[in-house]
């Protein structure tokens, strides 16, 4: 598999030899929403995987701006800074894509990922002759919080179970959207593309699209209310 192109910031850039158009990641985005609807969150990852081993680079994209603040704030426990944890995420990211051809599945896509982001920010370390603590935190206990130079571990077991509720609840709103409010929702709130390029992306109006994502975000919110109805009545 060729390797990334040298200085090439995966965390903003990607691995592409250039930068596509907004629209170009909105149409490619849009095809492999369609293409993976019902698939769950690690059946979505294995196929981005497929798309890799086979050269797609952008499904590699696809899957660093998956996971990129999960690493950046699982390797900062071993870092100074948010500016090293960001290098440090920035190198297991390309140790993973150079290692992408031996995935097999075995585990998920983020287990795998975590291992490799957890041996990089320790050989970082021993190569700045610095010692690695002498114990990891588990991958799904780690929450970096911006502003903050340190990782900090979940406070209590109440509000990673609600993190994981809300989480999982918002997937399968999304998941059972139709098509259309699927998409336009992912381009706006994950991509962040303007109303402008996902009206070109998608072959529709503005006003169009505006509609589809306020209807989104009433599907949405109105899976999340009773959830967090019960969180303030607990409170």
């Amino acid at each position: 598999m060729e390797k990334p192109g040298g200085g090439v910031n995966l965390l903003r850039r990607g691995l592409s030899d250039r930068p596509p158009s907004s629209v170009e990641n909105a149409t490619y985005v849009a095809t492999v929403i369609k293409e993976t609807a019902r698939m769950g969150d690690n059946e979505l990852d294995r196929a981005l995987v497929e798309r890799v081993q086979k050269g797609d680079k952008r499904a590699f994209d696809l899957l660093v701006r998956k996971y990129q603040h999960k690493i950046v704030g699982l390797v900062s426990r071993y870092a100074n800074n948010h500016a090293e944890a960001e290098d440090i995420a920035q190198d297991a990211f390309v140790r993973a894509w150079r290692a992408i051809g031996s995935f097999r599945g075995d585990s998920a896509f983020y287990t795998w990922m975590y291992k490799i982001a957890v041996n990089t920010a320790k050989n970082h370390l021993v190569a700045q002759g610095r010692r690695p603590p002498a114990d990891d935190i588990d991958a799904e206990d780690a929450v970096f919080v911006p502003g903050s130079d340190r990782m900090q571990e979940t406070a209590t077991p109440e509000r990673e179970l609600m993190r994981q509720q809300v989480e999982q609840t918002v997937f399968a709103a999304v998941q059972a959207l139709p098509e259309e409010l699927r998409t336009a929702i992912t381009l706006r709130e994950v991509d962040g593309l303007s109303y402008e390029e996902i009206a070109e992306a998608m072959q529709c109006p503005i006003g169009t699209v505006r509609s589809r994502i306020f209807r989104a975000r009433e599907a949405i919110d109105e899976k999340l209310r009773p959830l967090l109805s019960d969180r303030e009545d607990q409170a």
